[in-house]
């Protein structure tokens, strides 16, 4: 059975390559979609060809429903995107995959059902497919080579919707088995290295001391280090005037 989490329908109209169907589901179920629907399959369905394509996203494919035209399949749907490369000649929005996401994802959050459709792969969508869109994604692609996967363009759909419908980390530092160093054990090891370094006559001439120990204090503030990066770089200074008072 299909998740209960809300989402857009993915429509495959007259898709040619059962390959490609499985490559779909795949991309789709990458981002947390699961609502296939297809029209008019080339080859028919089921397609024997789709399910390694799919790679565990196998029953995405076994509840994919069947329709035998795009009317039928986008019949109880209130808003429905269209997805083309090209100029059609119709009066629609036009938006990108990022902002037809958001678009879907405020429409669905308000108890409306959105599909988009994608069409076959030689040739895309029908004018007729597309006139019963109410708008229409067009991917930013090289004008000198528009032509899309019909897989790729289904994850670049369902990744987009991933980031409207989901809190998404933009950054994130994977700390291993270190934490950060505190600001009392930075302390410690910016005094540890102007004093050696003090000693070793490297705050030179005199006048200048002052501005260098500021520099070099600056450094340390910009370094975001661990405590296993502090630890390290105190027994570099100290091997480094063990190394000096042996020779």
């Amino acid at each position: 059975m299909p998740t209960d989490t809300p989402q857009p329908v993915i429509v495959l109209v007259r898709p040619q390559m059962g390959e490609n169907i499985g490559a779909a589901a795949r991309a789709m179920w990458n981002f947390g979609l699961d609502r296939m629907r297809l029209v008019a399959p080339r080859d028919g369905w089921p397609n024997p060809a789709s399910v390694a394509m799919a790679s565990g996203a196998g029953r995405l494919l076994d509840e994919a429903a069947l329709s035998p035209t795009t009317a039928e399949a986008v019949s109880d749907c209130s808003y429905v995107f269209a997805t083309t490369a090209r100029q059609r000649g119709l009066t629609k929005p036009v938006f990108s995959p990022e902002a037809a996401m958001a678009k879907a994802a405020e429409k669905i959050a308000a108890g409306e059902k959105v599909a988009v459709l994608f069409g076959p792969e030689r040739a895309g969508l029908e004018n007729d497919d597309i006139a019963r869109a109410n708008a229409i994604i067009t991917v930013p692609v090289n004008p000198e080579f528009f032509s899309l996967n019909l897989a790729q363009c289904v994850l670049l759909t369902a990744y987009e919707w991933r980031r409207a419908s989901a809190e998404i980390t933009a950054e994130t530092v994977e700390m291993g088995k270190a934490d950060w160093a505190t600001g009392i054990e930075m302390e410690k090891l910016a005094q540890h290295y102007e004093d050696r370094l003090d000693a070793a006559g490297f705050f030179y001439p005199p006048e200048k001391a002052d501005g260098m120990k500021i520099n070099l204090r600056n450094l340390w503030s910009r370094m975001r280090l661990t405590r296993a990066d502090v630890q390290m770089l105190h027994g570099v200074m100290r091997q480094m005037v063990r190394w000096k008072e042996r020779g």
